[in-house]
């Protein structure tokens, strides 16, 4: 699951810049706007967009809502570099110059999210929901805090309502794709997981949705939803890992195999992909690389019993 940013443009619109008589005045002021255009843009890049909500802030030349406005970015922008004390300070400021700011309290809900408090979290989406009703970024993420509760029909409404009121939003159908599939309804997961993909097809839909695949027996779908993994991110190994094992599954040892080889390139810390690969190596007579991908999976993880099964099998000791 992840928690959707909140990344609503700020509606408000820059100070008009008065005529000024001195050359460095006016530059002064054509700065400021950069620094607030860069501090606001949804699309700036965390570090970024931390220096320049900072310049605004420090240069003190702004108050009330519009200030609040820069504190509550500089504050998303802190969030995504995971520094959650420093955003959290930034957001309690945005929000006390500000307390009407939806954004700010869901930006606030999703700090304590991260920071495991999921009752705060719930309650600024209550309150930003209160503000804005309509609000479908609040409504998602308080549908996440339910789903770490372990509430899962309080996710699922909460989702749904973030669709609702943005049928756009391929992050909500993701998420309440999510909360099915652990309800185990698998028609619906794969429904909403389709759905996102339509919007913004990305690596974690394709993942999620090749599982649904997978748990309801319908393996050449998953195949190719973990096929469009590789595609989109060669390098990340749990396209190829999820393949590999549905090649296993249908008897197709070698690709199987393959796969796994890939998938131990680019993380070779996962000790799954070591047994696997172990199992489908005994299954193709490689004693030696059967008993050294155990060996390797029960190095990095020592409880793992079907390689220490796997040994026995094969007369090795550990």
């Amino acid at each position: 699951m992840r928690v959707l940013t909140c990344l609503t443009a700020a509606l408000l619109g820059t100070a008009v810049l008065l005529a000024q008589p001195l050359a460095a005045s006016a530059q002064g002021s054509v700065e400021g706007d950069q620094s607030w255009q860069t501090c606001v843009s949804v699309t700036t890049p965390p570090g970024e967009k931390m220096a320049a909500c900072s310049t605004v802030i420090d240069a003190k030349r702004e108050t009330g809502s519009k200030l609040a406005v820069a504190y509550c970015f500089r504050g998303h922008g802190l969030t995504e570099k995971r520094q959650y004390d420093a955003a959290l300070a930034d957001l309690n400021e945005s929000i006390r110059l500000d307390p009407a700011s939806a954004c700010a309290l869901t930006n606030r809900g999703r700090v304590y999210a991260f920071k495991r408090d999921l009752d705060r979290a719930i309650a600024d989406y209550d309150e930003a929901i209160r503000i804005d009703p309509a609000f479908a970024l609040a409504y998602n993420n308080r549908g996440d805090a339910w789903f770490g509760k372990g509430d899962l029909d309080r996710a699922i409404a909460d989702f749904s309502a973030a669709i609702k009121h943005n049928p756009s939003l391929a992050i909500a159908y993701g998420n309440r794709g999510y909360a099915y599939s652990r309800k185990r309804d698998m028609a619906r997961a794969v429904a909403d997981y389709t759905a996102a993909i339509n919007l913004r097809p990305d690596v974690l839909a394709y993942i999620n949705r090749g599982n649904a695949y997978r748990d309801s027996e319908q393996l050449d779908r998953a195949a190719a939803d973990y096929g469009e993994v590789i595609k989109l991110a060669p390098t990340d190994a749990r396209g190829w890992r999820n393949r590999g094992m549905i090649r296993l599954f249908k008897g197709d040892t070698e690709r199987g195999v393959a796969d796994y080889d890939m998938a131990l390139q680019y993380d070779p810390a996962d000790a799954y992909s070591w047994n696997n690969r172990g199992q489908a190596r005994m299954r193709l007579g490689d004693k030696a690389g059967a008993i050294a991908d155990f060996r390797k999976a029960l190095e990095l993880n020592p409880g793992l019993r079907t390689a220490s099964e796997g040994l026995e099998r094969l007369g090795a000791a550990q």
